[in-house]
């Protein structure tokens, strides 16, 4: 999974979509379908919010274990859970959950965005991010099966 995520970022799409998709035949979305889904969560949302990465692997685990009936409350609290879990793992393993954090500057600042692209920021942090963001998903979807 981790070199089908890899592969798509390289191919120009963004982190979020790089995760969800490499899953997305596991759960019977189309591709196509998971590249349009994961995109505007690329880059923090768009805002340097929590990590696309990271946005990715929730939206995974959505299709997994996610609420779908409205008086399920344990299924929610359930799929809830298990979100908060993931994303403590990828913050015990990366410091944090946020997009401006891990890249170390704010693209959503003109000066700061061009310090990104100056240094090639996103080719060097977000593969790391995506990597790490697989790796923990696939152990999470492991430990709830």
């Amino acid at each position: 999974k981790s070199e089908k995520a890899l592969e798509l970022f390289a191919n120009n799409f963004n982190c979020s979509q790089a995760v969800l998709t490499a899953f997305a035949p596991d759960f019977g979305l189309d591709e196509e379908l998971a590249l349009k889904l994961g995109t505007s969560f690329g880059g923090g949302a768009r805002n340097a919010e929590i990590c696309g990465a990271v946005s990715g692997a929730l939206l995974v685990l959505g299709l997994k274990y996610g609420h779908h009936i409205a008086t399920d409350n344990q299924q929610k609290s359930h799929s809830y859970a298990i979100a908060v879990d993931y994303t403590n793992r990828f913050k015990e393993a990366k410091g944090s959950i946020v997009c401006r954090d891990l890249l170390g500057y704010d693209l959503t600042i003109p000066e700061e965005a061009a310090c990104i692209k100056e240094k090639c920021l996103f080719a060097e942090i977000c593969p790391k991010m995506i990597k790490s963001a697989v790796e923990i998903l696939e152990d999470v979807l492991e430990d709830y099966q």
